[in-house]
């Protein structure tokens, strides 16, 4: 078994997986044997989860949720005695090549998203992760990473606007085409950026180029936008098994 971790900055993602290989286009929702969502401050049920689980013979973590999570999934992965990788992005893996001006300043979790990206489809692709920031990031035919964009996520921008105006709530507004009220103004205006971002990087692709979105505001994204698109859950956590096969 493979557990593959992803820590985010709100939630940590967790899936078992059976080994692989795991052909190109595959589905990989059908080696995954278990998953599960937790908060930081529930890290430590993590180990009672798996409990019940076949313990994984190797590990791959992507954090980029800090050094406090890091100590404290090292100290849960030391118990087990098994492999740990702790994914960070290099220049080139799995068939997709890294031209960030620094390889391995590339967050971990967008480089196991575009490992997954590049495994389900081949040609130019734009992979978005909408989370606590939106990460919109482009591969091309050949399978570079060209380059993307980070920006605040949803509930990011609102929290912004509450705390750097002085008559700006922080309060619970749904998307309206005609926004009458505050709240909806501010979900609205949220959520039109955050698509207006995709679109744009959108325009940089070739016209046959996919668009994939992930991550936990991906479903209230997928709602609202306008063009093509396919909503894939687990990206990350799909990236990160077939790395650990793959080593």
């Amino acid at each position: 078994m493979i557990l593959a971790v992803d820590c985010g900055n709100t939630r940590i993602k967790w899936a078992l997986y059976q080994p692989g290989p795991y052909p190109v286009g595959s589905d990989m929702a059908a080696a995954r044997v278990q998953q599960g969502v937790l908060g930081q401050a529930a890290l430590s049920t993590l180990d009672a989860m798996l409990a019940a689980q076949p313990r994984p013979s190797r590990v791959i973590i992507a954090n980029v949720a800090g050094a406090a999570v890091e100590q404290a999934l090292r100290a849960l992965t030391d118990r087990w005695g098994v492999p740990v990788e702790w994914l960070i992005a290099s220049t080139e893996r799995a068939g997709v090549i890294n031209r960030y001006q620094q390889p391995e300043r590339l967050g971990a979790d967008r480089w196991a998203a575009l490992i997954a990206a590049r495994q389900r489809q081949a040609g130019p692709q734009l992979v978005v992760s909408a989370g606590t920031a939106l990460t919109a990031d482009m591969l091309d035919a050949q399978g570079v990473f060209l380059g993307g964009i980070i920006t605040p996520g949803l509930r990011l921008m609102q929290q912004s606007l509450a705390a750097g105006t002085a008559g700006l709530p922080l309060s619970p507004g749904q998307y309206a085409e005609w926004p009458r009220d505050t709240a909806e103004a501010i979900a609205t205006g949220c959520l039109e950026a955050a698509c207006g971002a995709i679109r744009g990087m959108m325009r940089r692709l070739p016209s046959q180029a996919q668009c994939l979105i992930t991550g936990g505001d991906a479903a209230t994204l997928s709602a609202q936008l306008d063009i093509a698109h396919q909503r894939v859950d687990n990206l990350v956590l799909d990236g990160l098994a077939l790395l650990a096969q793959a080593s």
